[in-house]
């Protein structure tokens, strides 16, 4: 009998771990394909407001959400009544809080969140759209909070004085304090802001000066729980790169998308390095979590931007079909970066090829088949219809010849070859694919 008792005892206990390890890793479902969407941060850097957000959401639901495309994301500070483009201003912000120590819209850039709404109405606006909601912010306690001694909501009398370090406190941006996990009151803080972005109808969230220069595992582990907590489903993007390799069974356990590198702007030499990166984090790719390329500095960037005037992306054509391949056959999450309200035919044509898109989203078993920084090769299966994509990237400055023995990607017999993005069919090829390209060119099969 008592033999009975431990063993039904020992059942009793792999069944709760078995529900407690699939409540945690529930956020797998979540981002079930990588995400795709618009983000205001390449184009409106820490200035955009309520009307330019619409305006974005209204072109995305008429033009791209038959895409795919479903995500409409403020970035950074907007809660700061007077920042500015080209940088931020540290030097007399104006913070927008609540009494417990929570940013808050800035009304002047975002009318609908007078009188205590937050982002609701912004929120109930896109999802109006059919579309998601995502805000951005930075990892930590706002400094103002800590100053003022503001209470924790969730606790009885711990201030926010009382949680706070300034060990690992971000170096280039300072309007927070790193909170400290050991200390009582440091969960209920992240409880409470996630509690209010779910009553505001949050979907997503992207969350700086997480993953680097410093893997702040203390506050990811926090973060996971305060998201779970609220039962809403909030993806969870971490920020920025270079995540470290290290931790990636630790935050493929917590994040729906982490950061490869820092950001990716309209260069050729952003690309190379991110290619570069990447080569270690292919295993990781799928099942709900993501190794993020960063968003897309194509089209109309910069109009209030960091970096440079307001421009159209300083990439050239050849360089533009790069990038956009190997997001797509990567697999990366794809946050559009540049004005949609302003897209170019040439750019629109980019984000909707449905091929491309349809190689993004059914593609598995990404594969890098080889990259020695001259040239790169990546290959992937579609899980539904067994065809074969590989692309071949030309990363030199002079033309070439590059050539792919179909060995390489499991293929012995003849497969009728396309042409991706010009859905062009171009023959059989047996052997081996050959190709030459122009500086900074890519070609892309599909092969069935």
């Amino acid at each position: 009998m008592k033999k009975t008792v431990i063993t039904l005892v020992s059942l009793f206990m792999v069944l709760v771990n078995s529900v407690c390890a699939q409540e945690k890793q529930s956020f797998r479902e979540w981002a079930q394909t990588p995400p795709m969407g618009w983000n205001s941060w390449d184009c409106y850097g820490p200035t955009v407001t309520e009307k330019e957000t619409k305006a974005n959401a209204d072109f995305m639901a008429e033009n791209l959400k038959q895409h795919g495309w479903e995500y409409v994301v403020v970035d950074i500070r907007w809660f700061i009544a007077n920042d500015k483009a080209g940088g931020y201003n540290e030097s007399n912000p104006v913070y927008v809080i609540d009494n417990y120590g929570r940013y808050q819209p800035a009304e002047n850039r975002f009318p609908s969140s007078s009188n205590g709404k937050g982002f609701k109405a912004l929120a109930d606006y896109v999802h109006g759209k059919g579309l998601k909601f995502g805000i951005h912010i930075m990892r930590g306690i706002p400094k103002v909070a800590v100053m003022r001694h503001l209470p924790i909501k969730g606790t009885n009398g711990i201030t926010a004085d009382q949680i706070y370090s300034e060990e690992g406190r971000c170096k280039w941006l300072k309007d927070n304090y790193t909170v400290d996990a050991s200390k009582p009151g440091a969960q209920e803080y992240y409880n409470s802001i996630f509690e209010m972005y779910a009553e505001w109808g949050v979907d997503f969230i992207k969350i700086d000066d997480l993953s680097a220069p410093d893997y702040h595992q203390p506050e990811i582990d926090m973060i996971r729980k305060a998201i779970d907590k609220t039962g809403r489903p909030i993806v969870l993007s971490t920020s920025p790169g270079e995540t470290p390799v290290a931790a990636a069974k630790h935050v493929d356990s917590h994040a729906n998308m982490w950061r490869m590198v820092n950001d990716v702007w309209d260069v050729w030499k952003d690309f190379t390095h991110l290619v570069k990166v990447a080569h270690d984090w292919y295993p990781y790719i799928g099942e709900g979590t993501w190794p993020d390329c960063d968003m897309i500095p194509l089209g109309h960037i910069a109009i209030r931007g960091e970096r440079g005037e307001d421009r159209m992306t300083r990439l050239t054509k050849d360089e533009q079909y790069s990038l956009m391949t190997f997001f797509s056959i990567f697999r990366s999450p794809l946050m559009y970066g540049g004005d949609l309200p302003s897209i170019d035919p040439f750019t629109l044509s980019l984000l909707t090829n449905k091929g491309v898109l349809k190689m993004h989203r059914d593609g598995t078993s990404v594969k890098e088949l080889f990259n020695d920084e001259q040239k790169l090769a990546v290959t992937s299966k579609d899980k539904n219809s067994g065809a074969t994509y590989l692309a071949i990237f030309n990363l030199s400055n002079k033309t070439q010849k590059i050539q792919v023995p179909m060995s390489s990607i499991g293929i012995k017999d003849t497969k009728r070859a396309t042409l991706l993005w010009s859905n062009k069919q171009v023959g059989k090829v047996k052997g081996k694919v050959s190709v030459t390209l122009n500086p900074h060119a890519c070609t892309l099969y599909k092969l069935d």
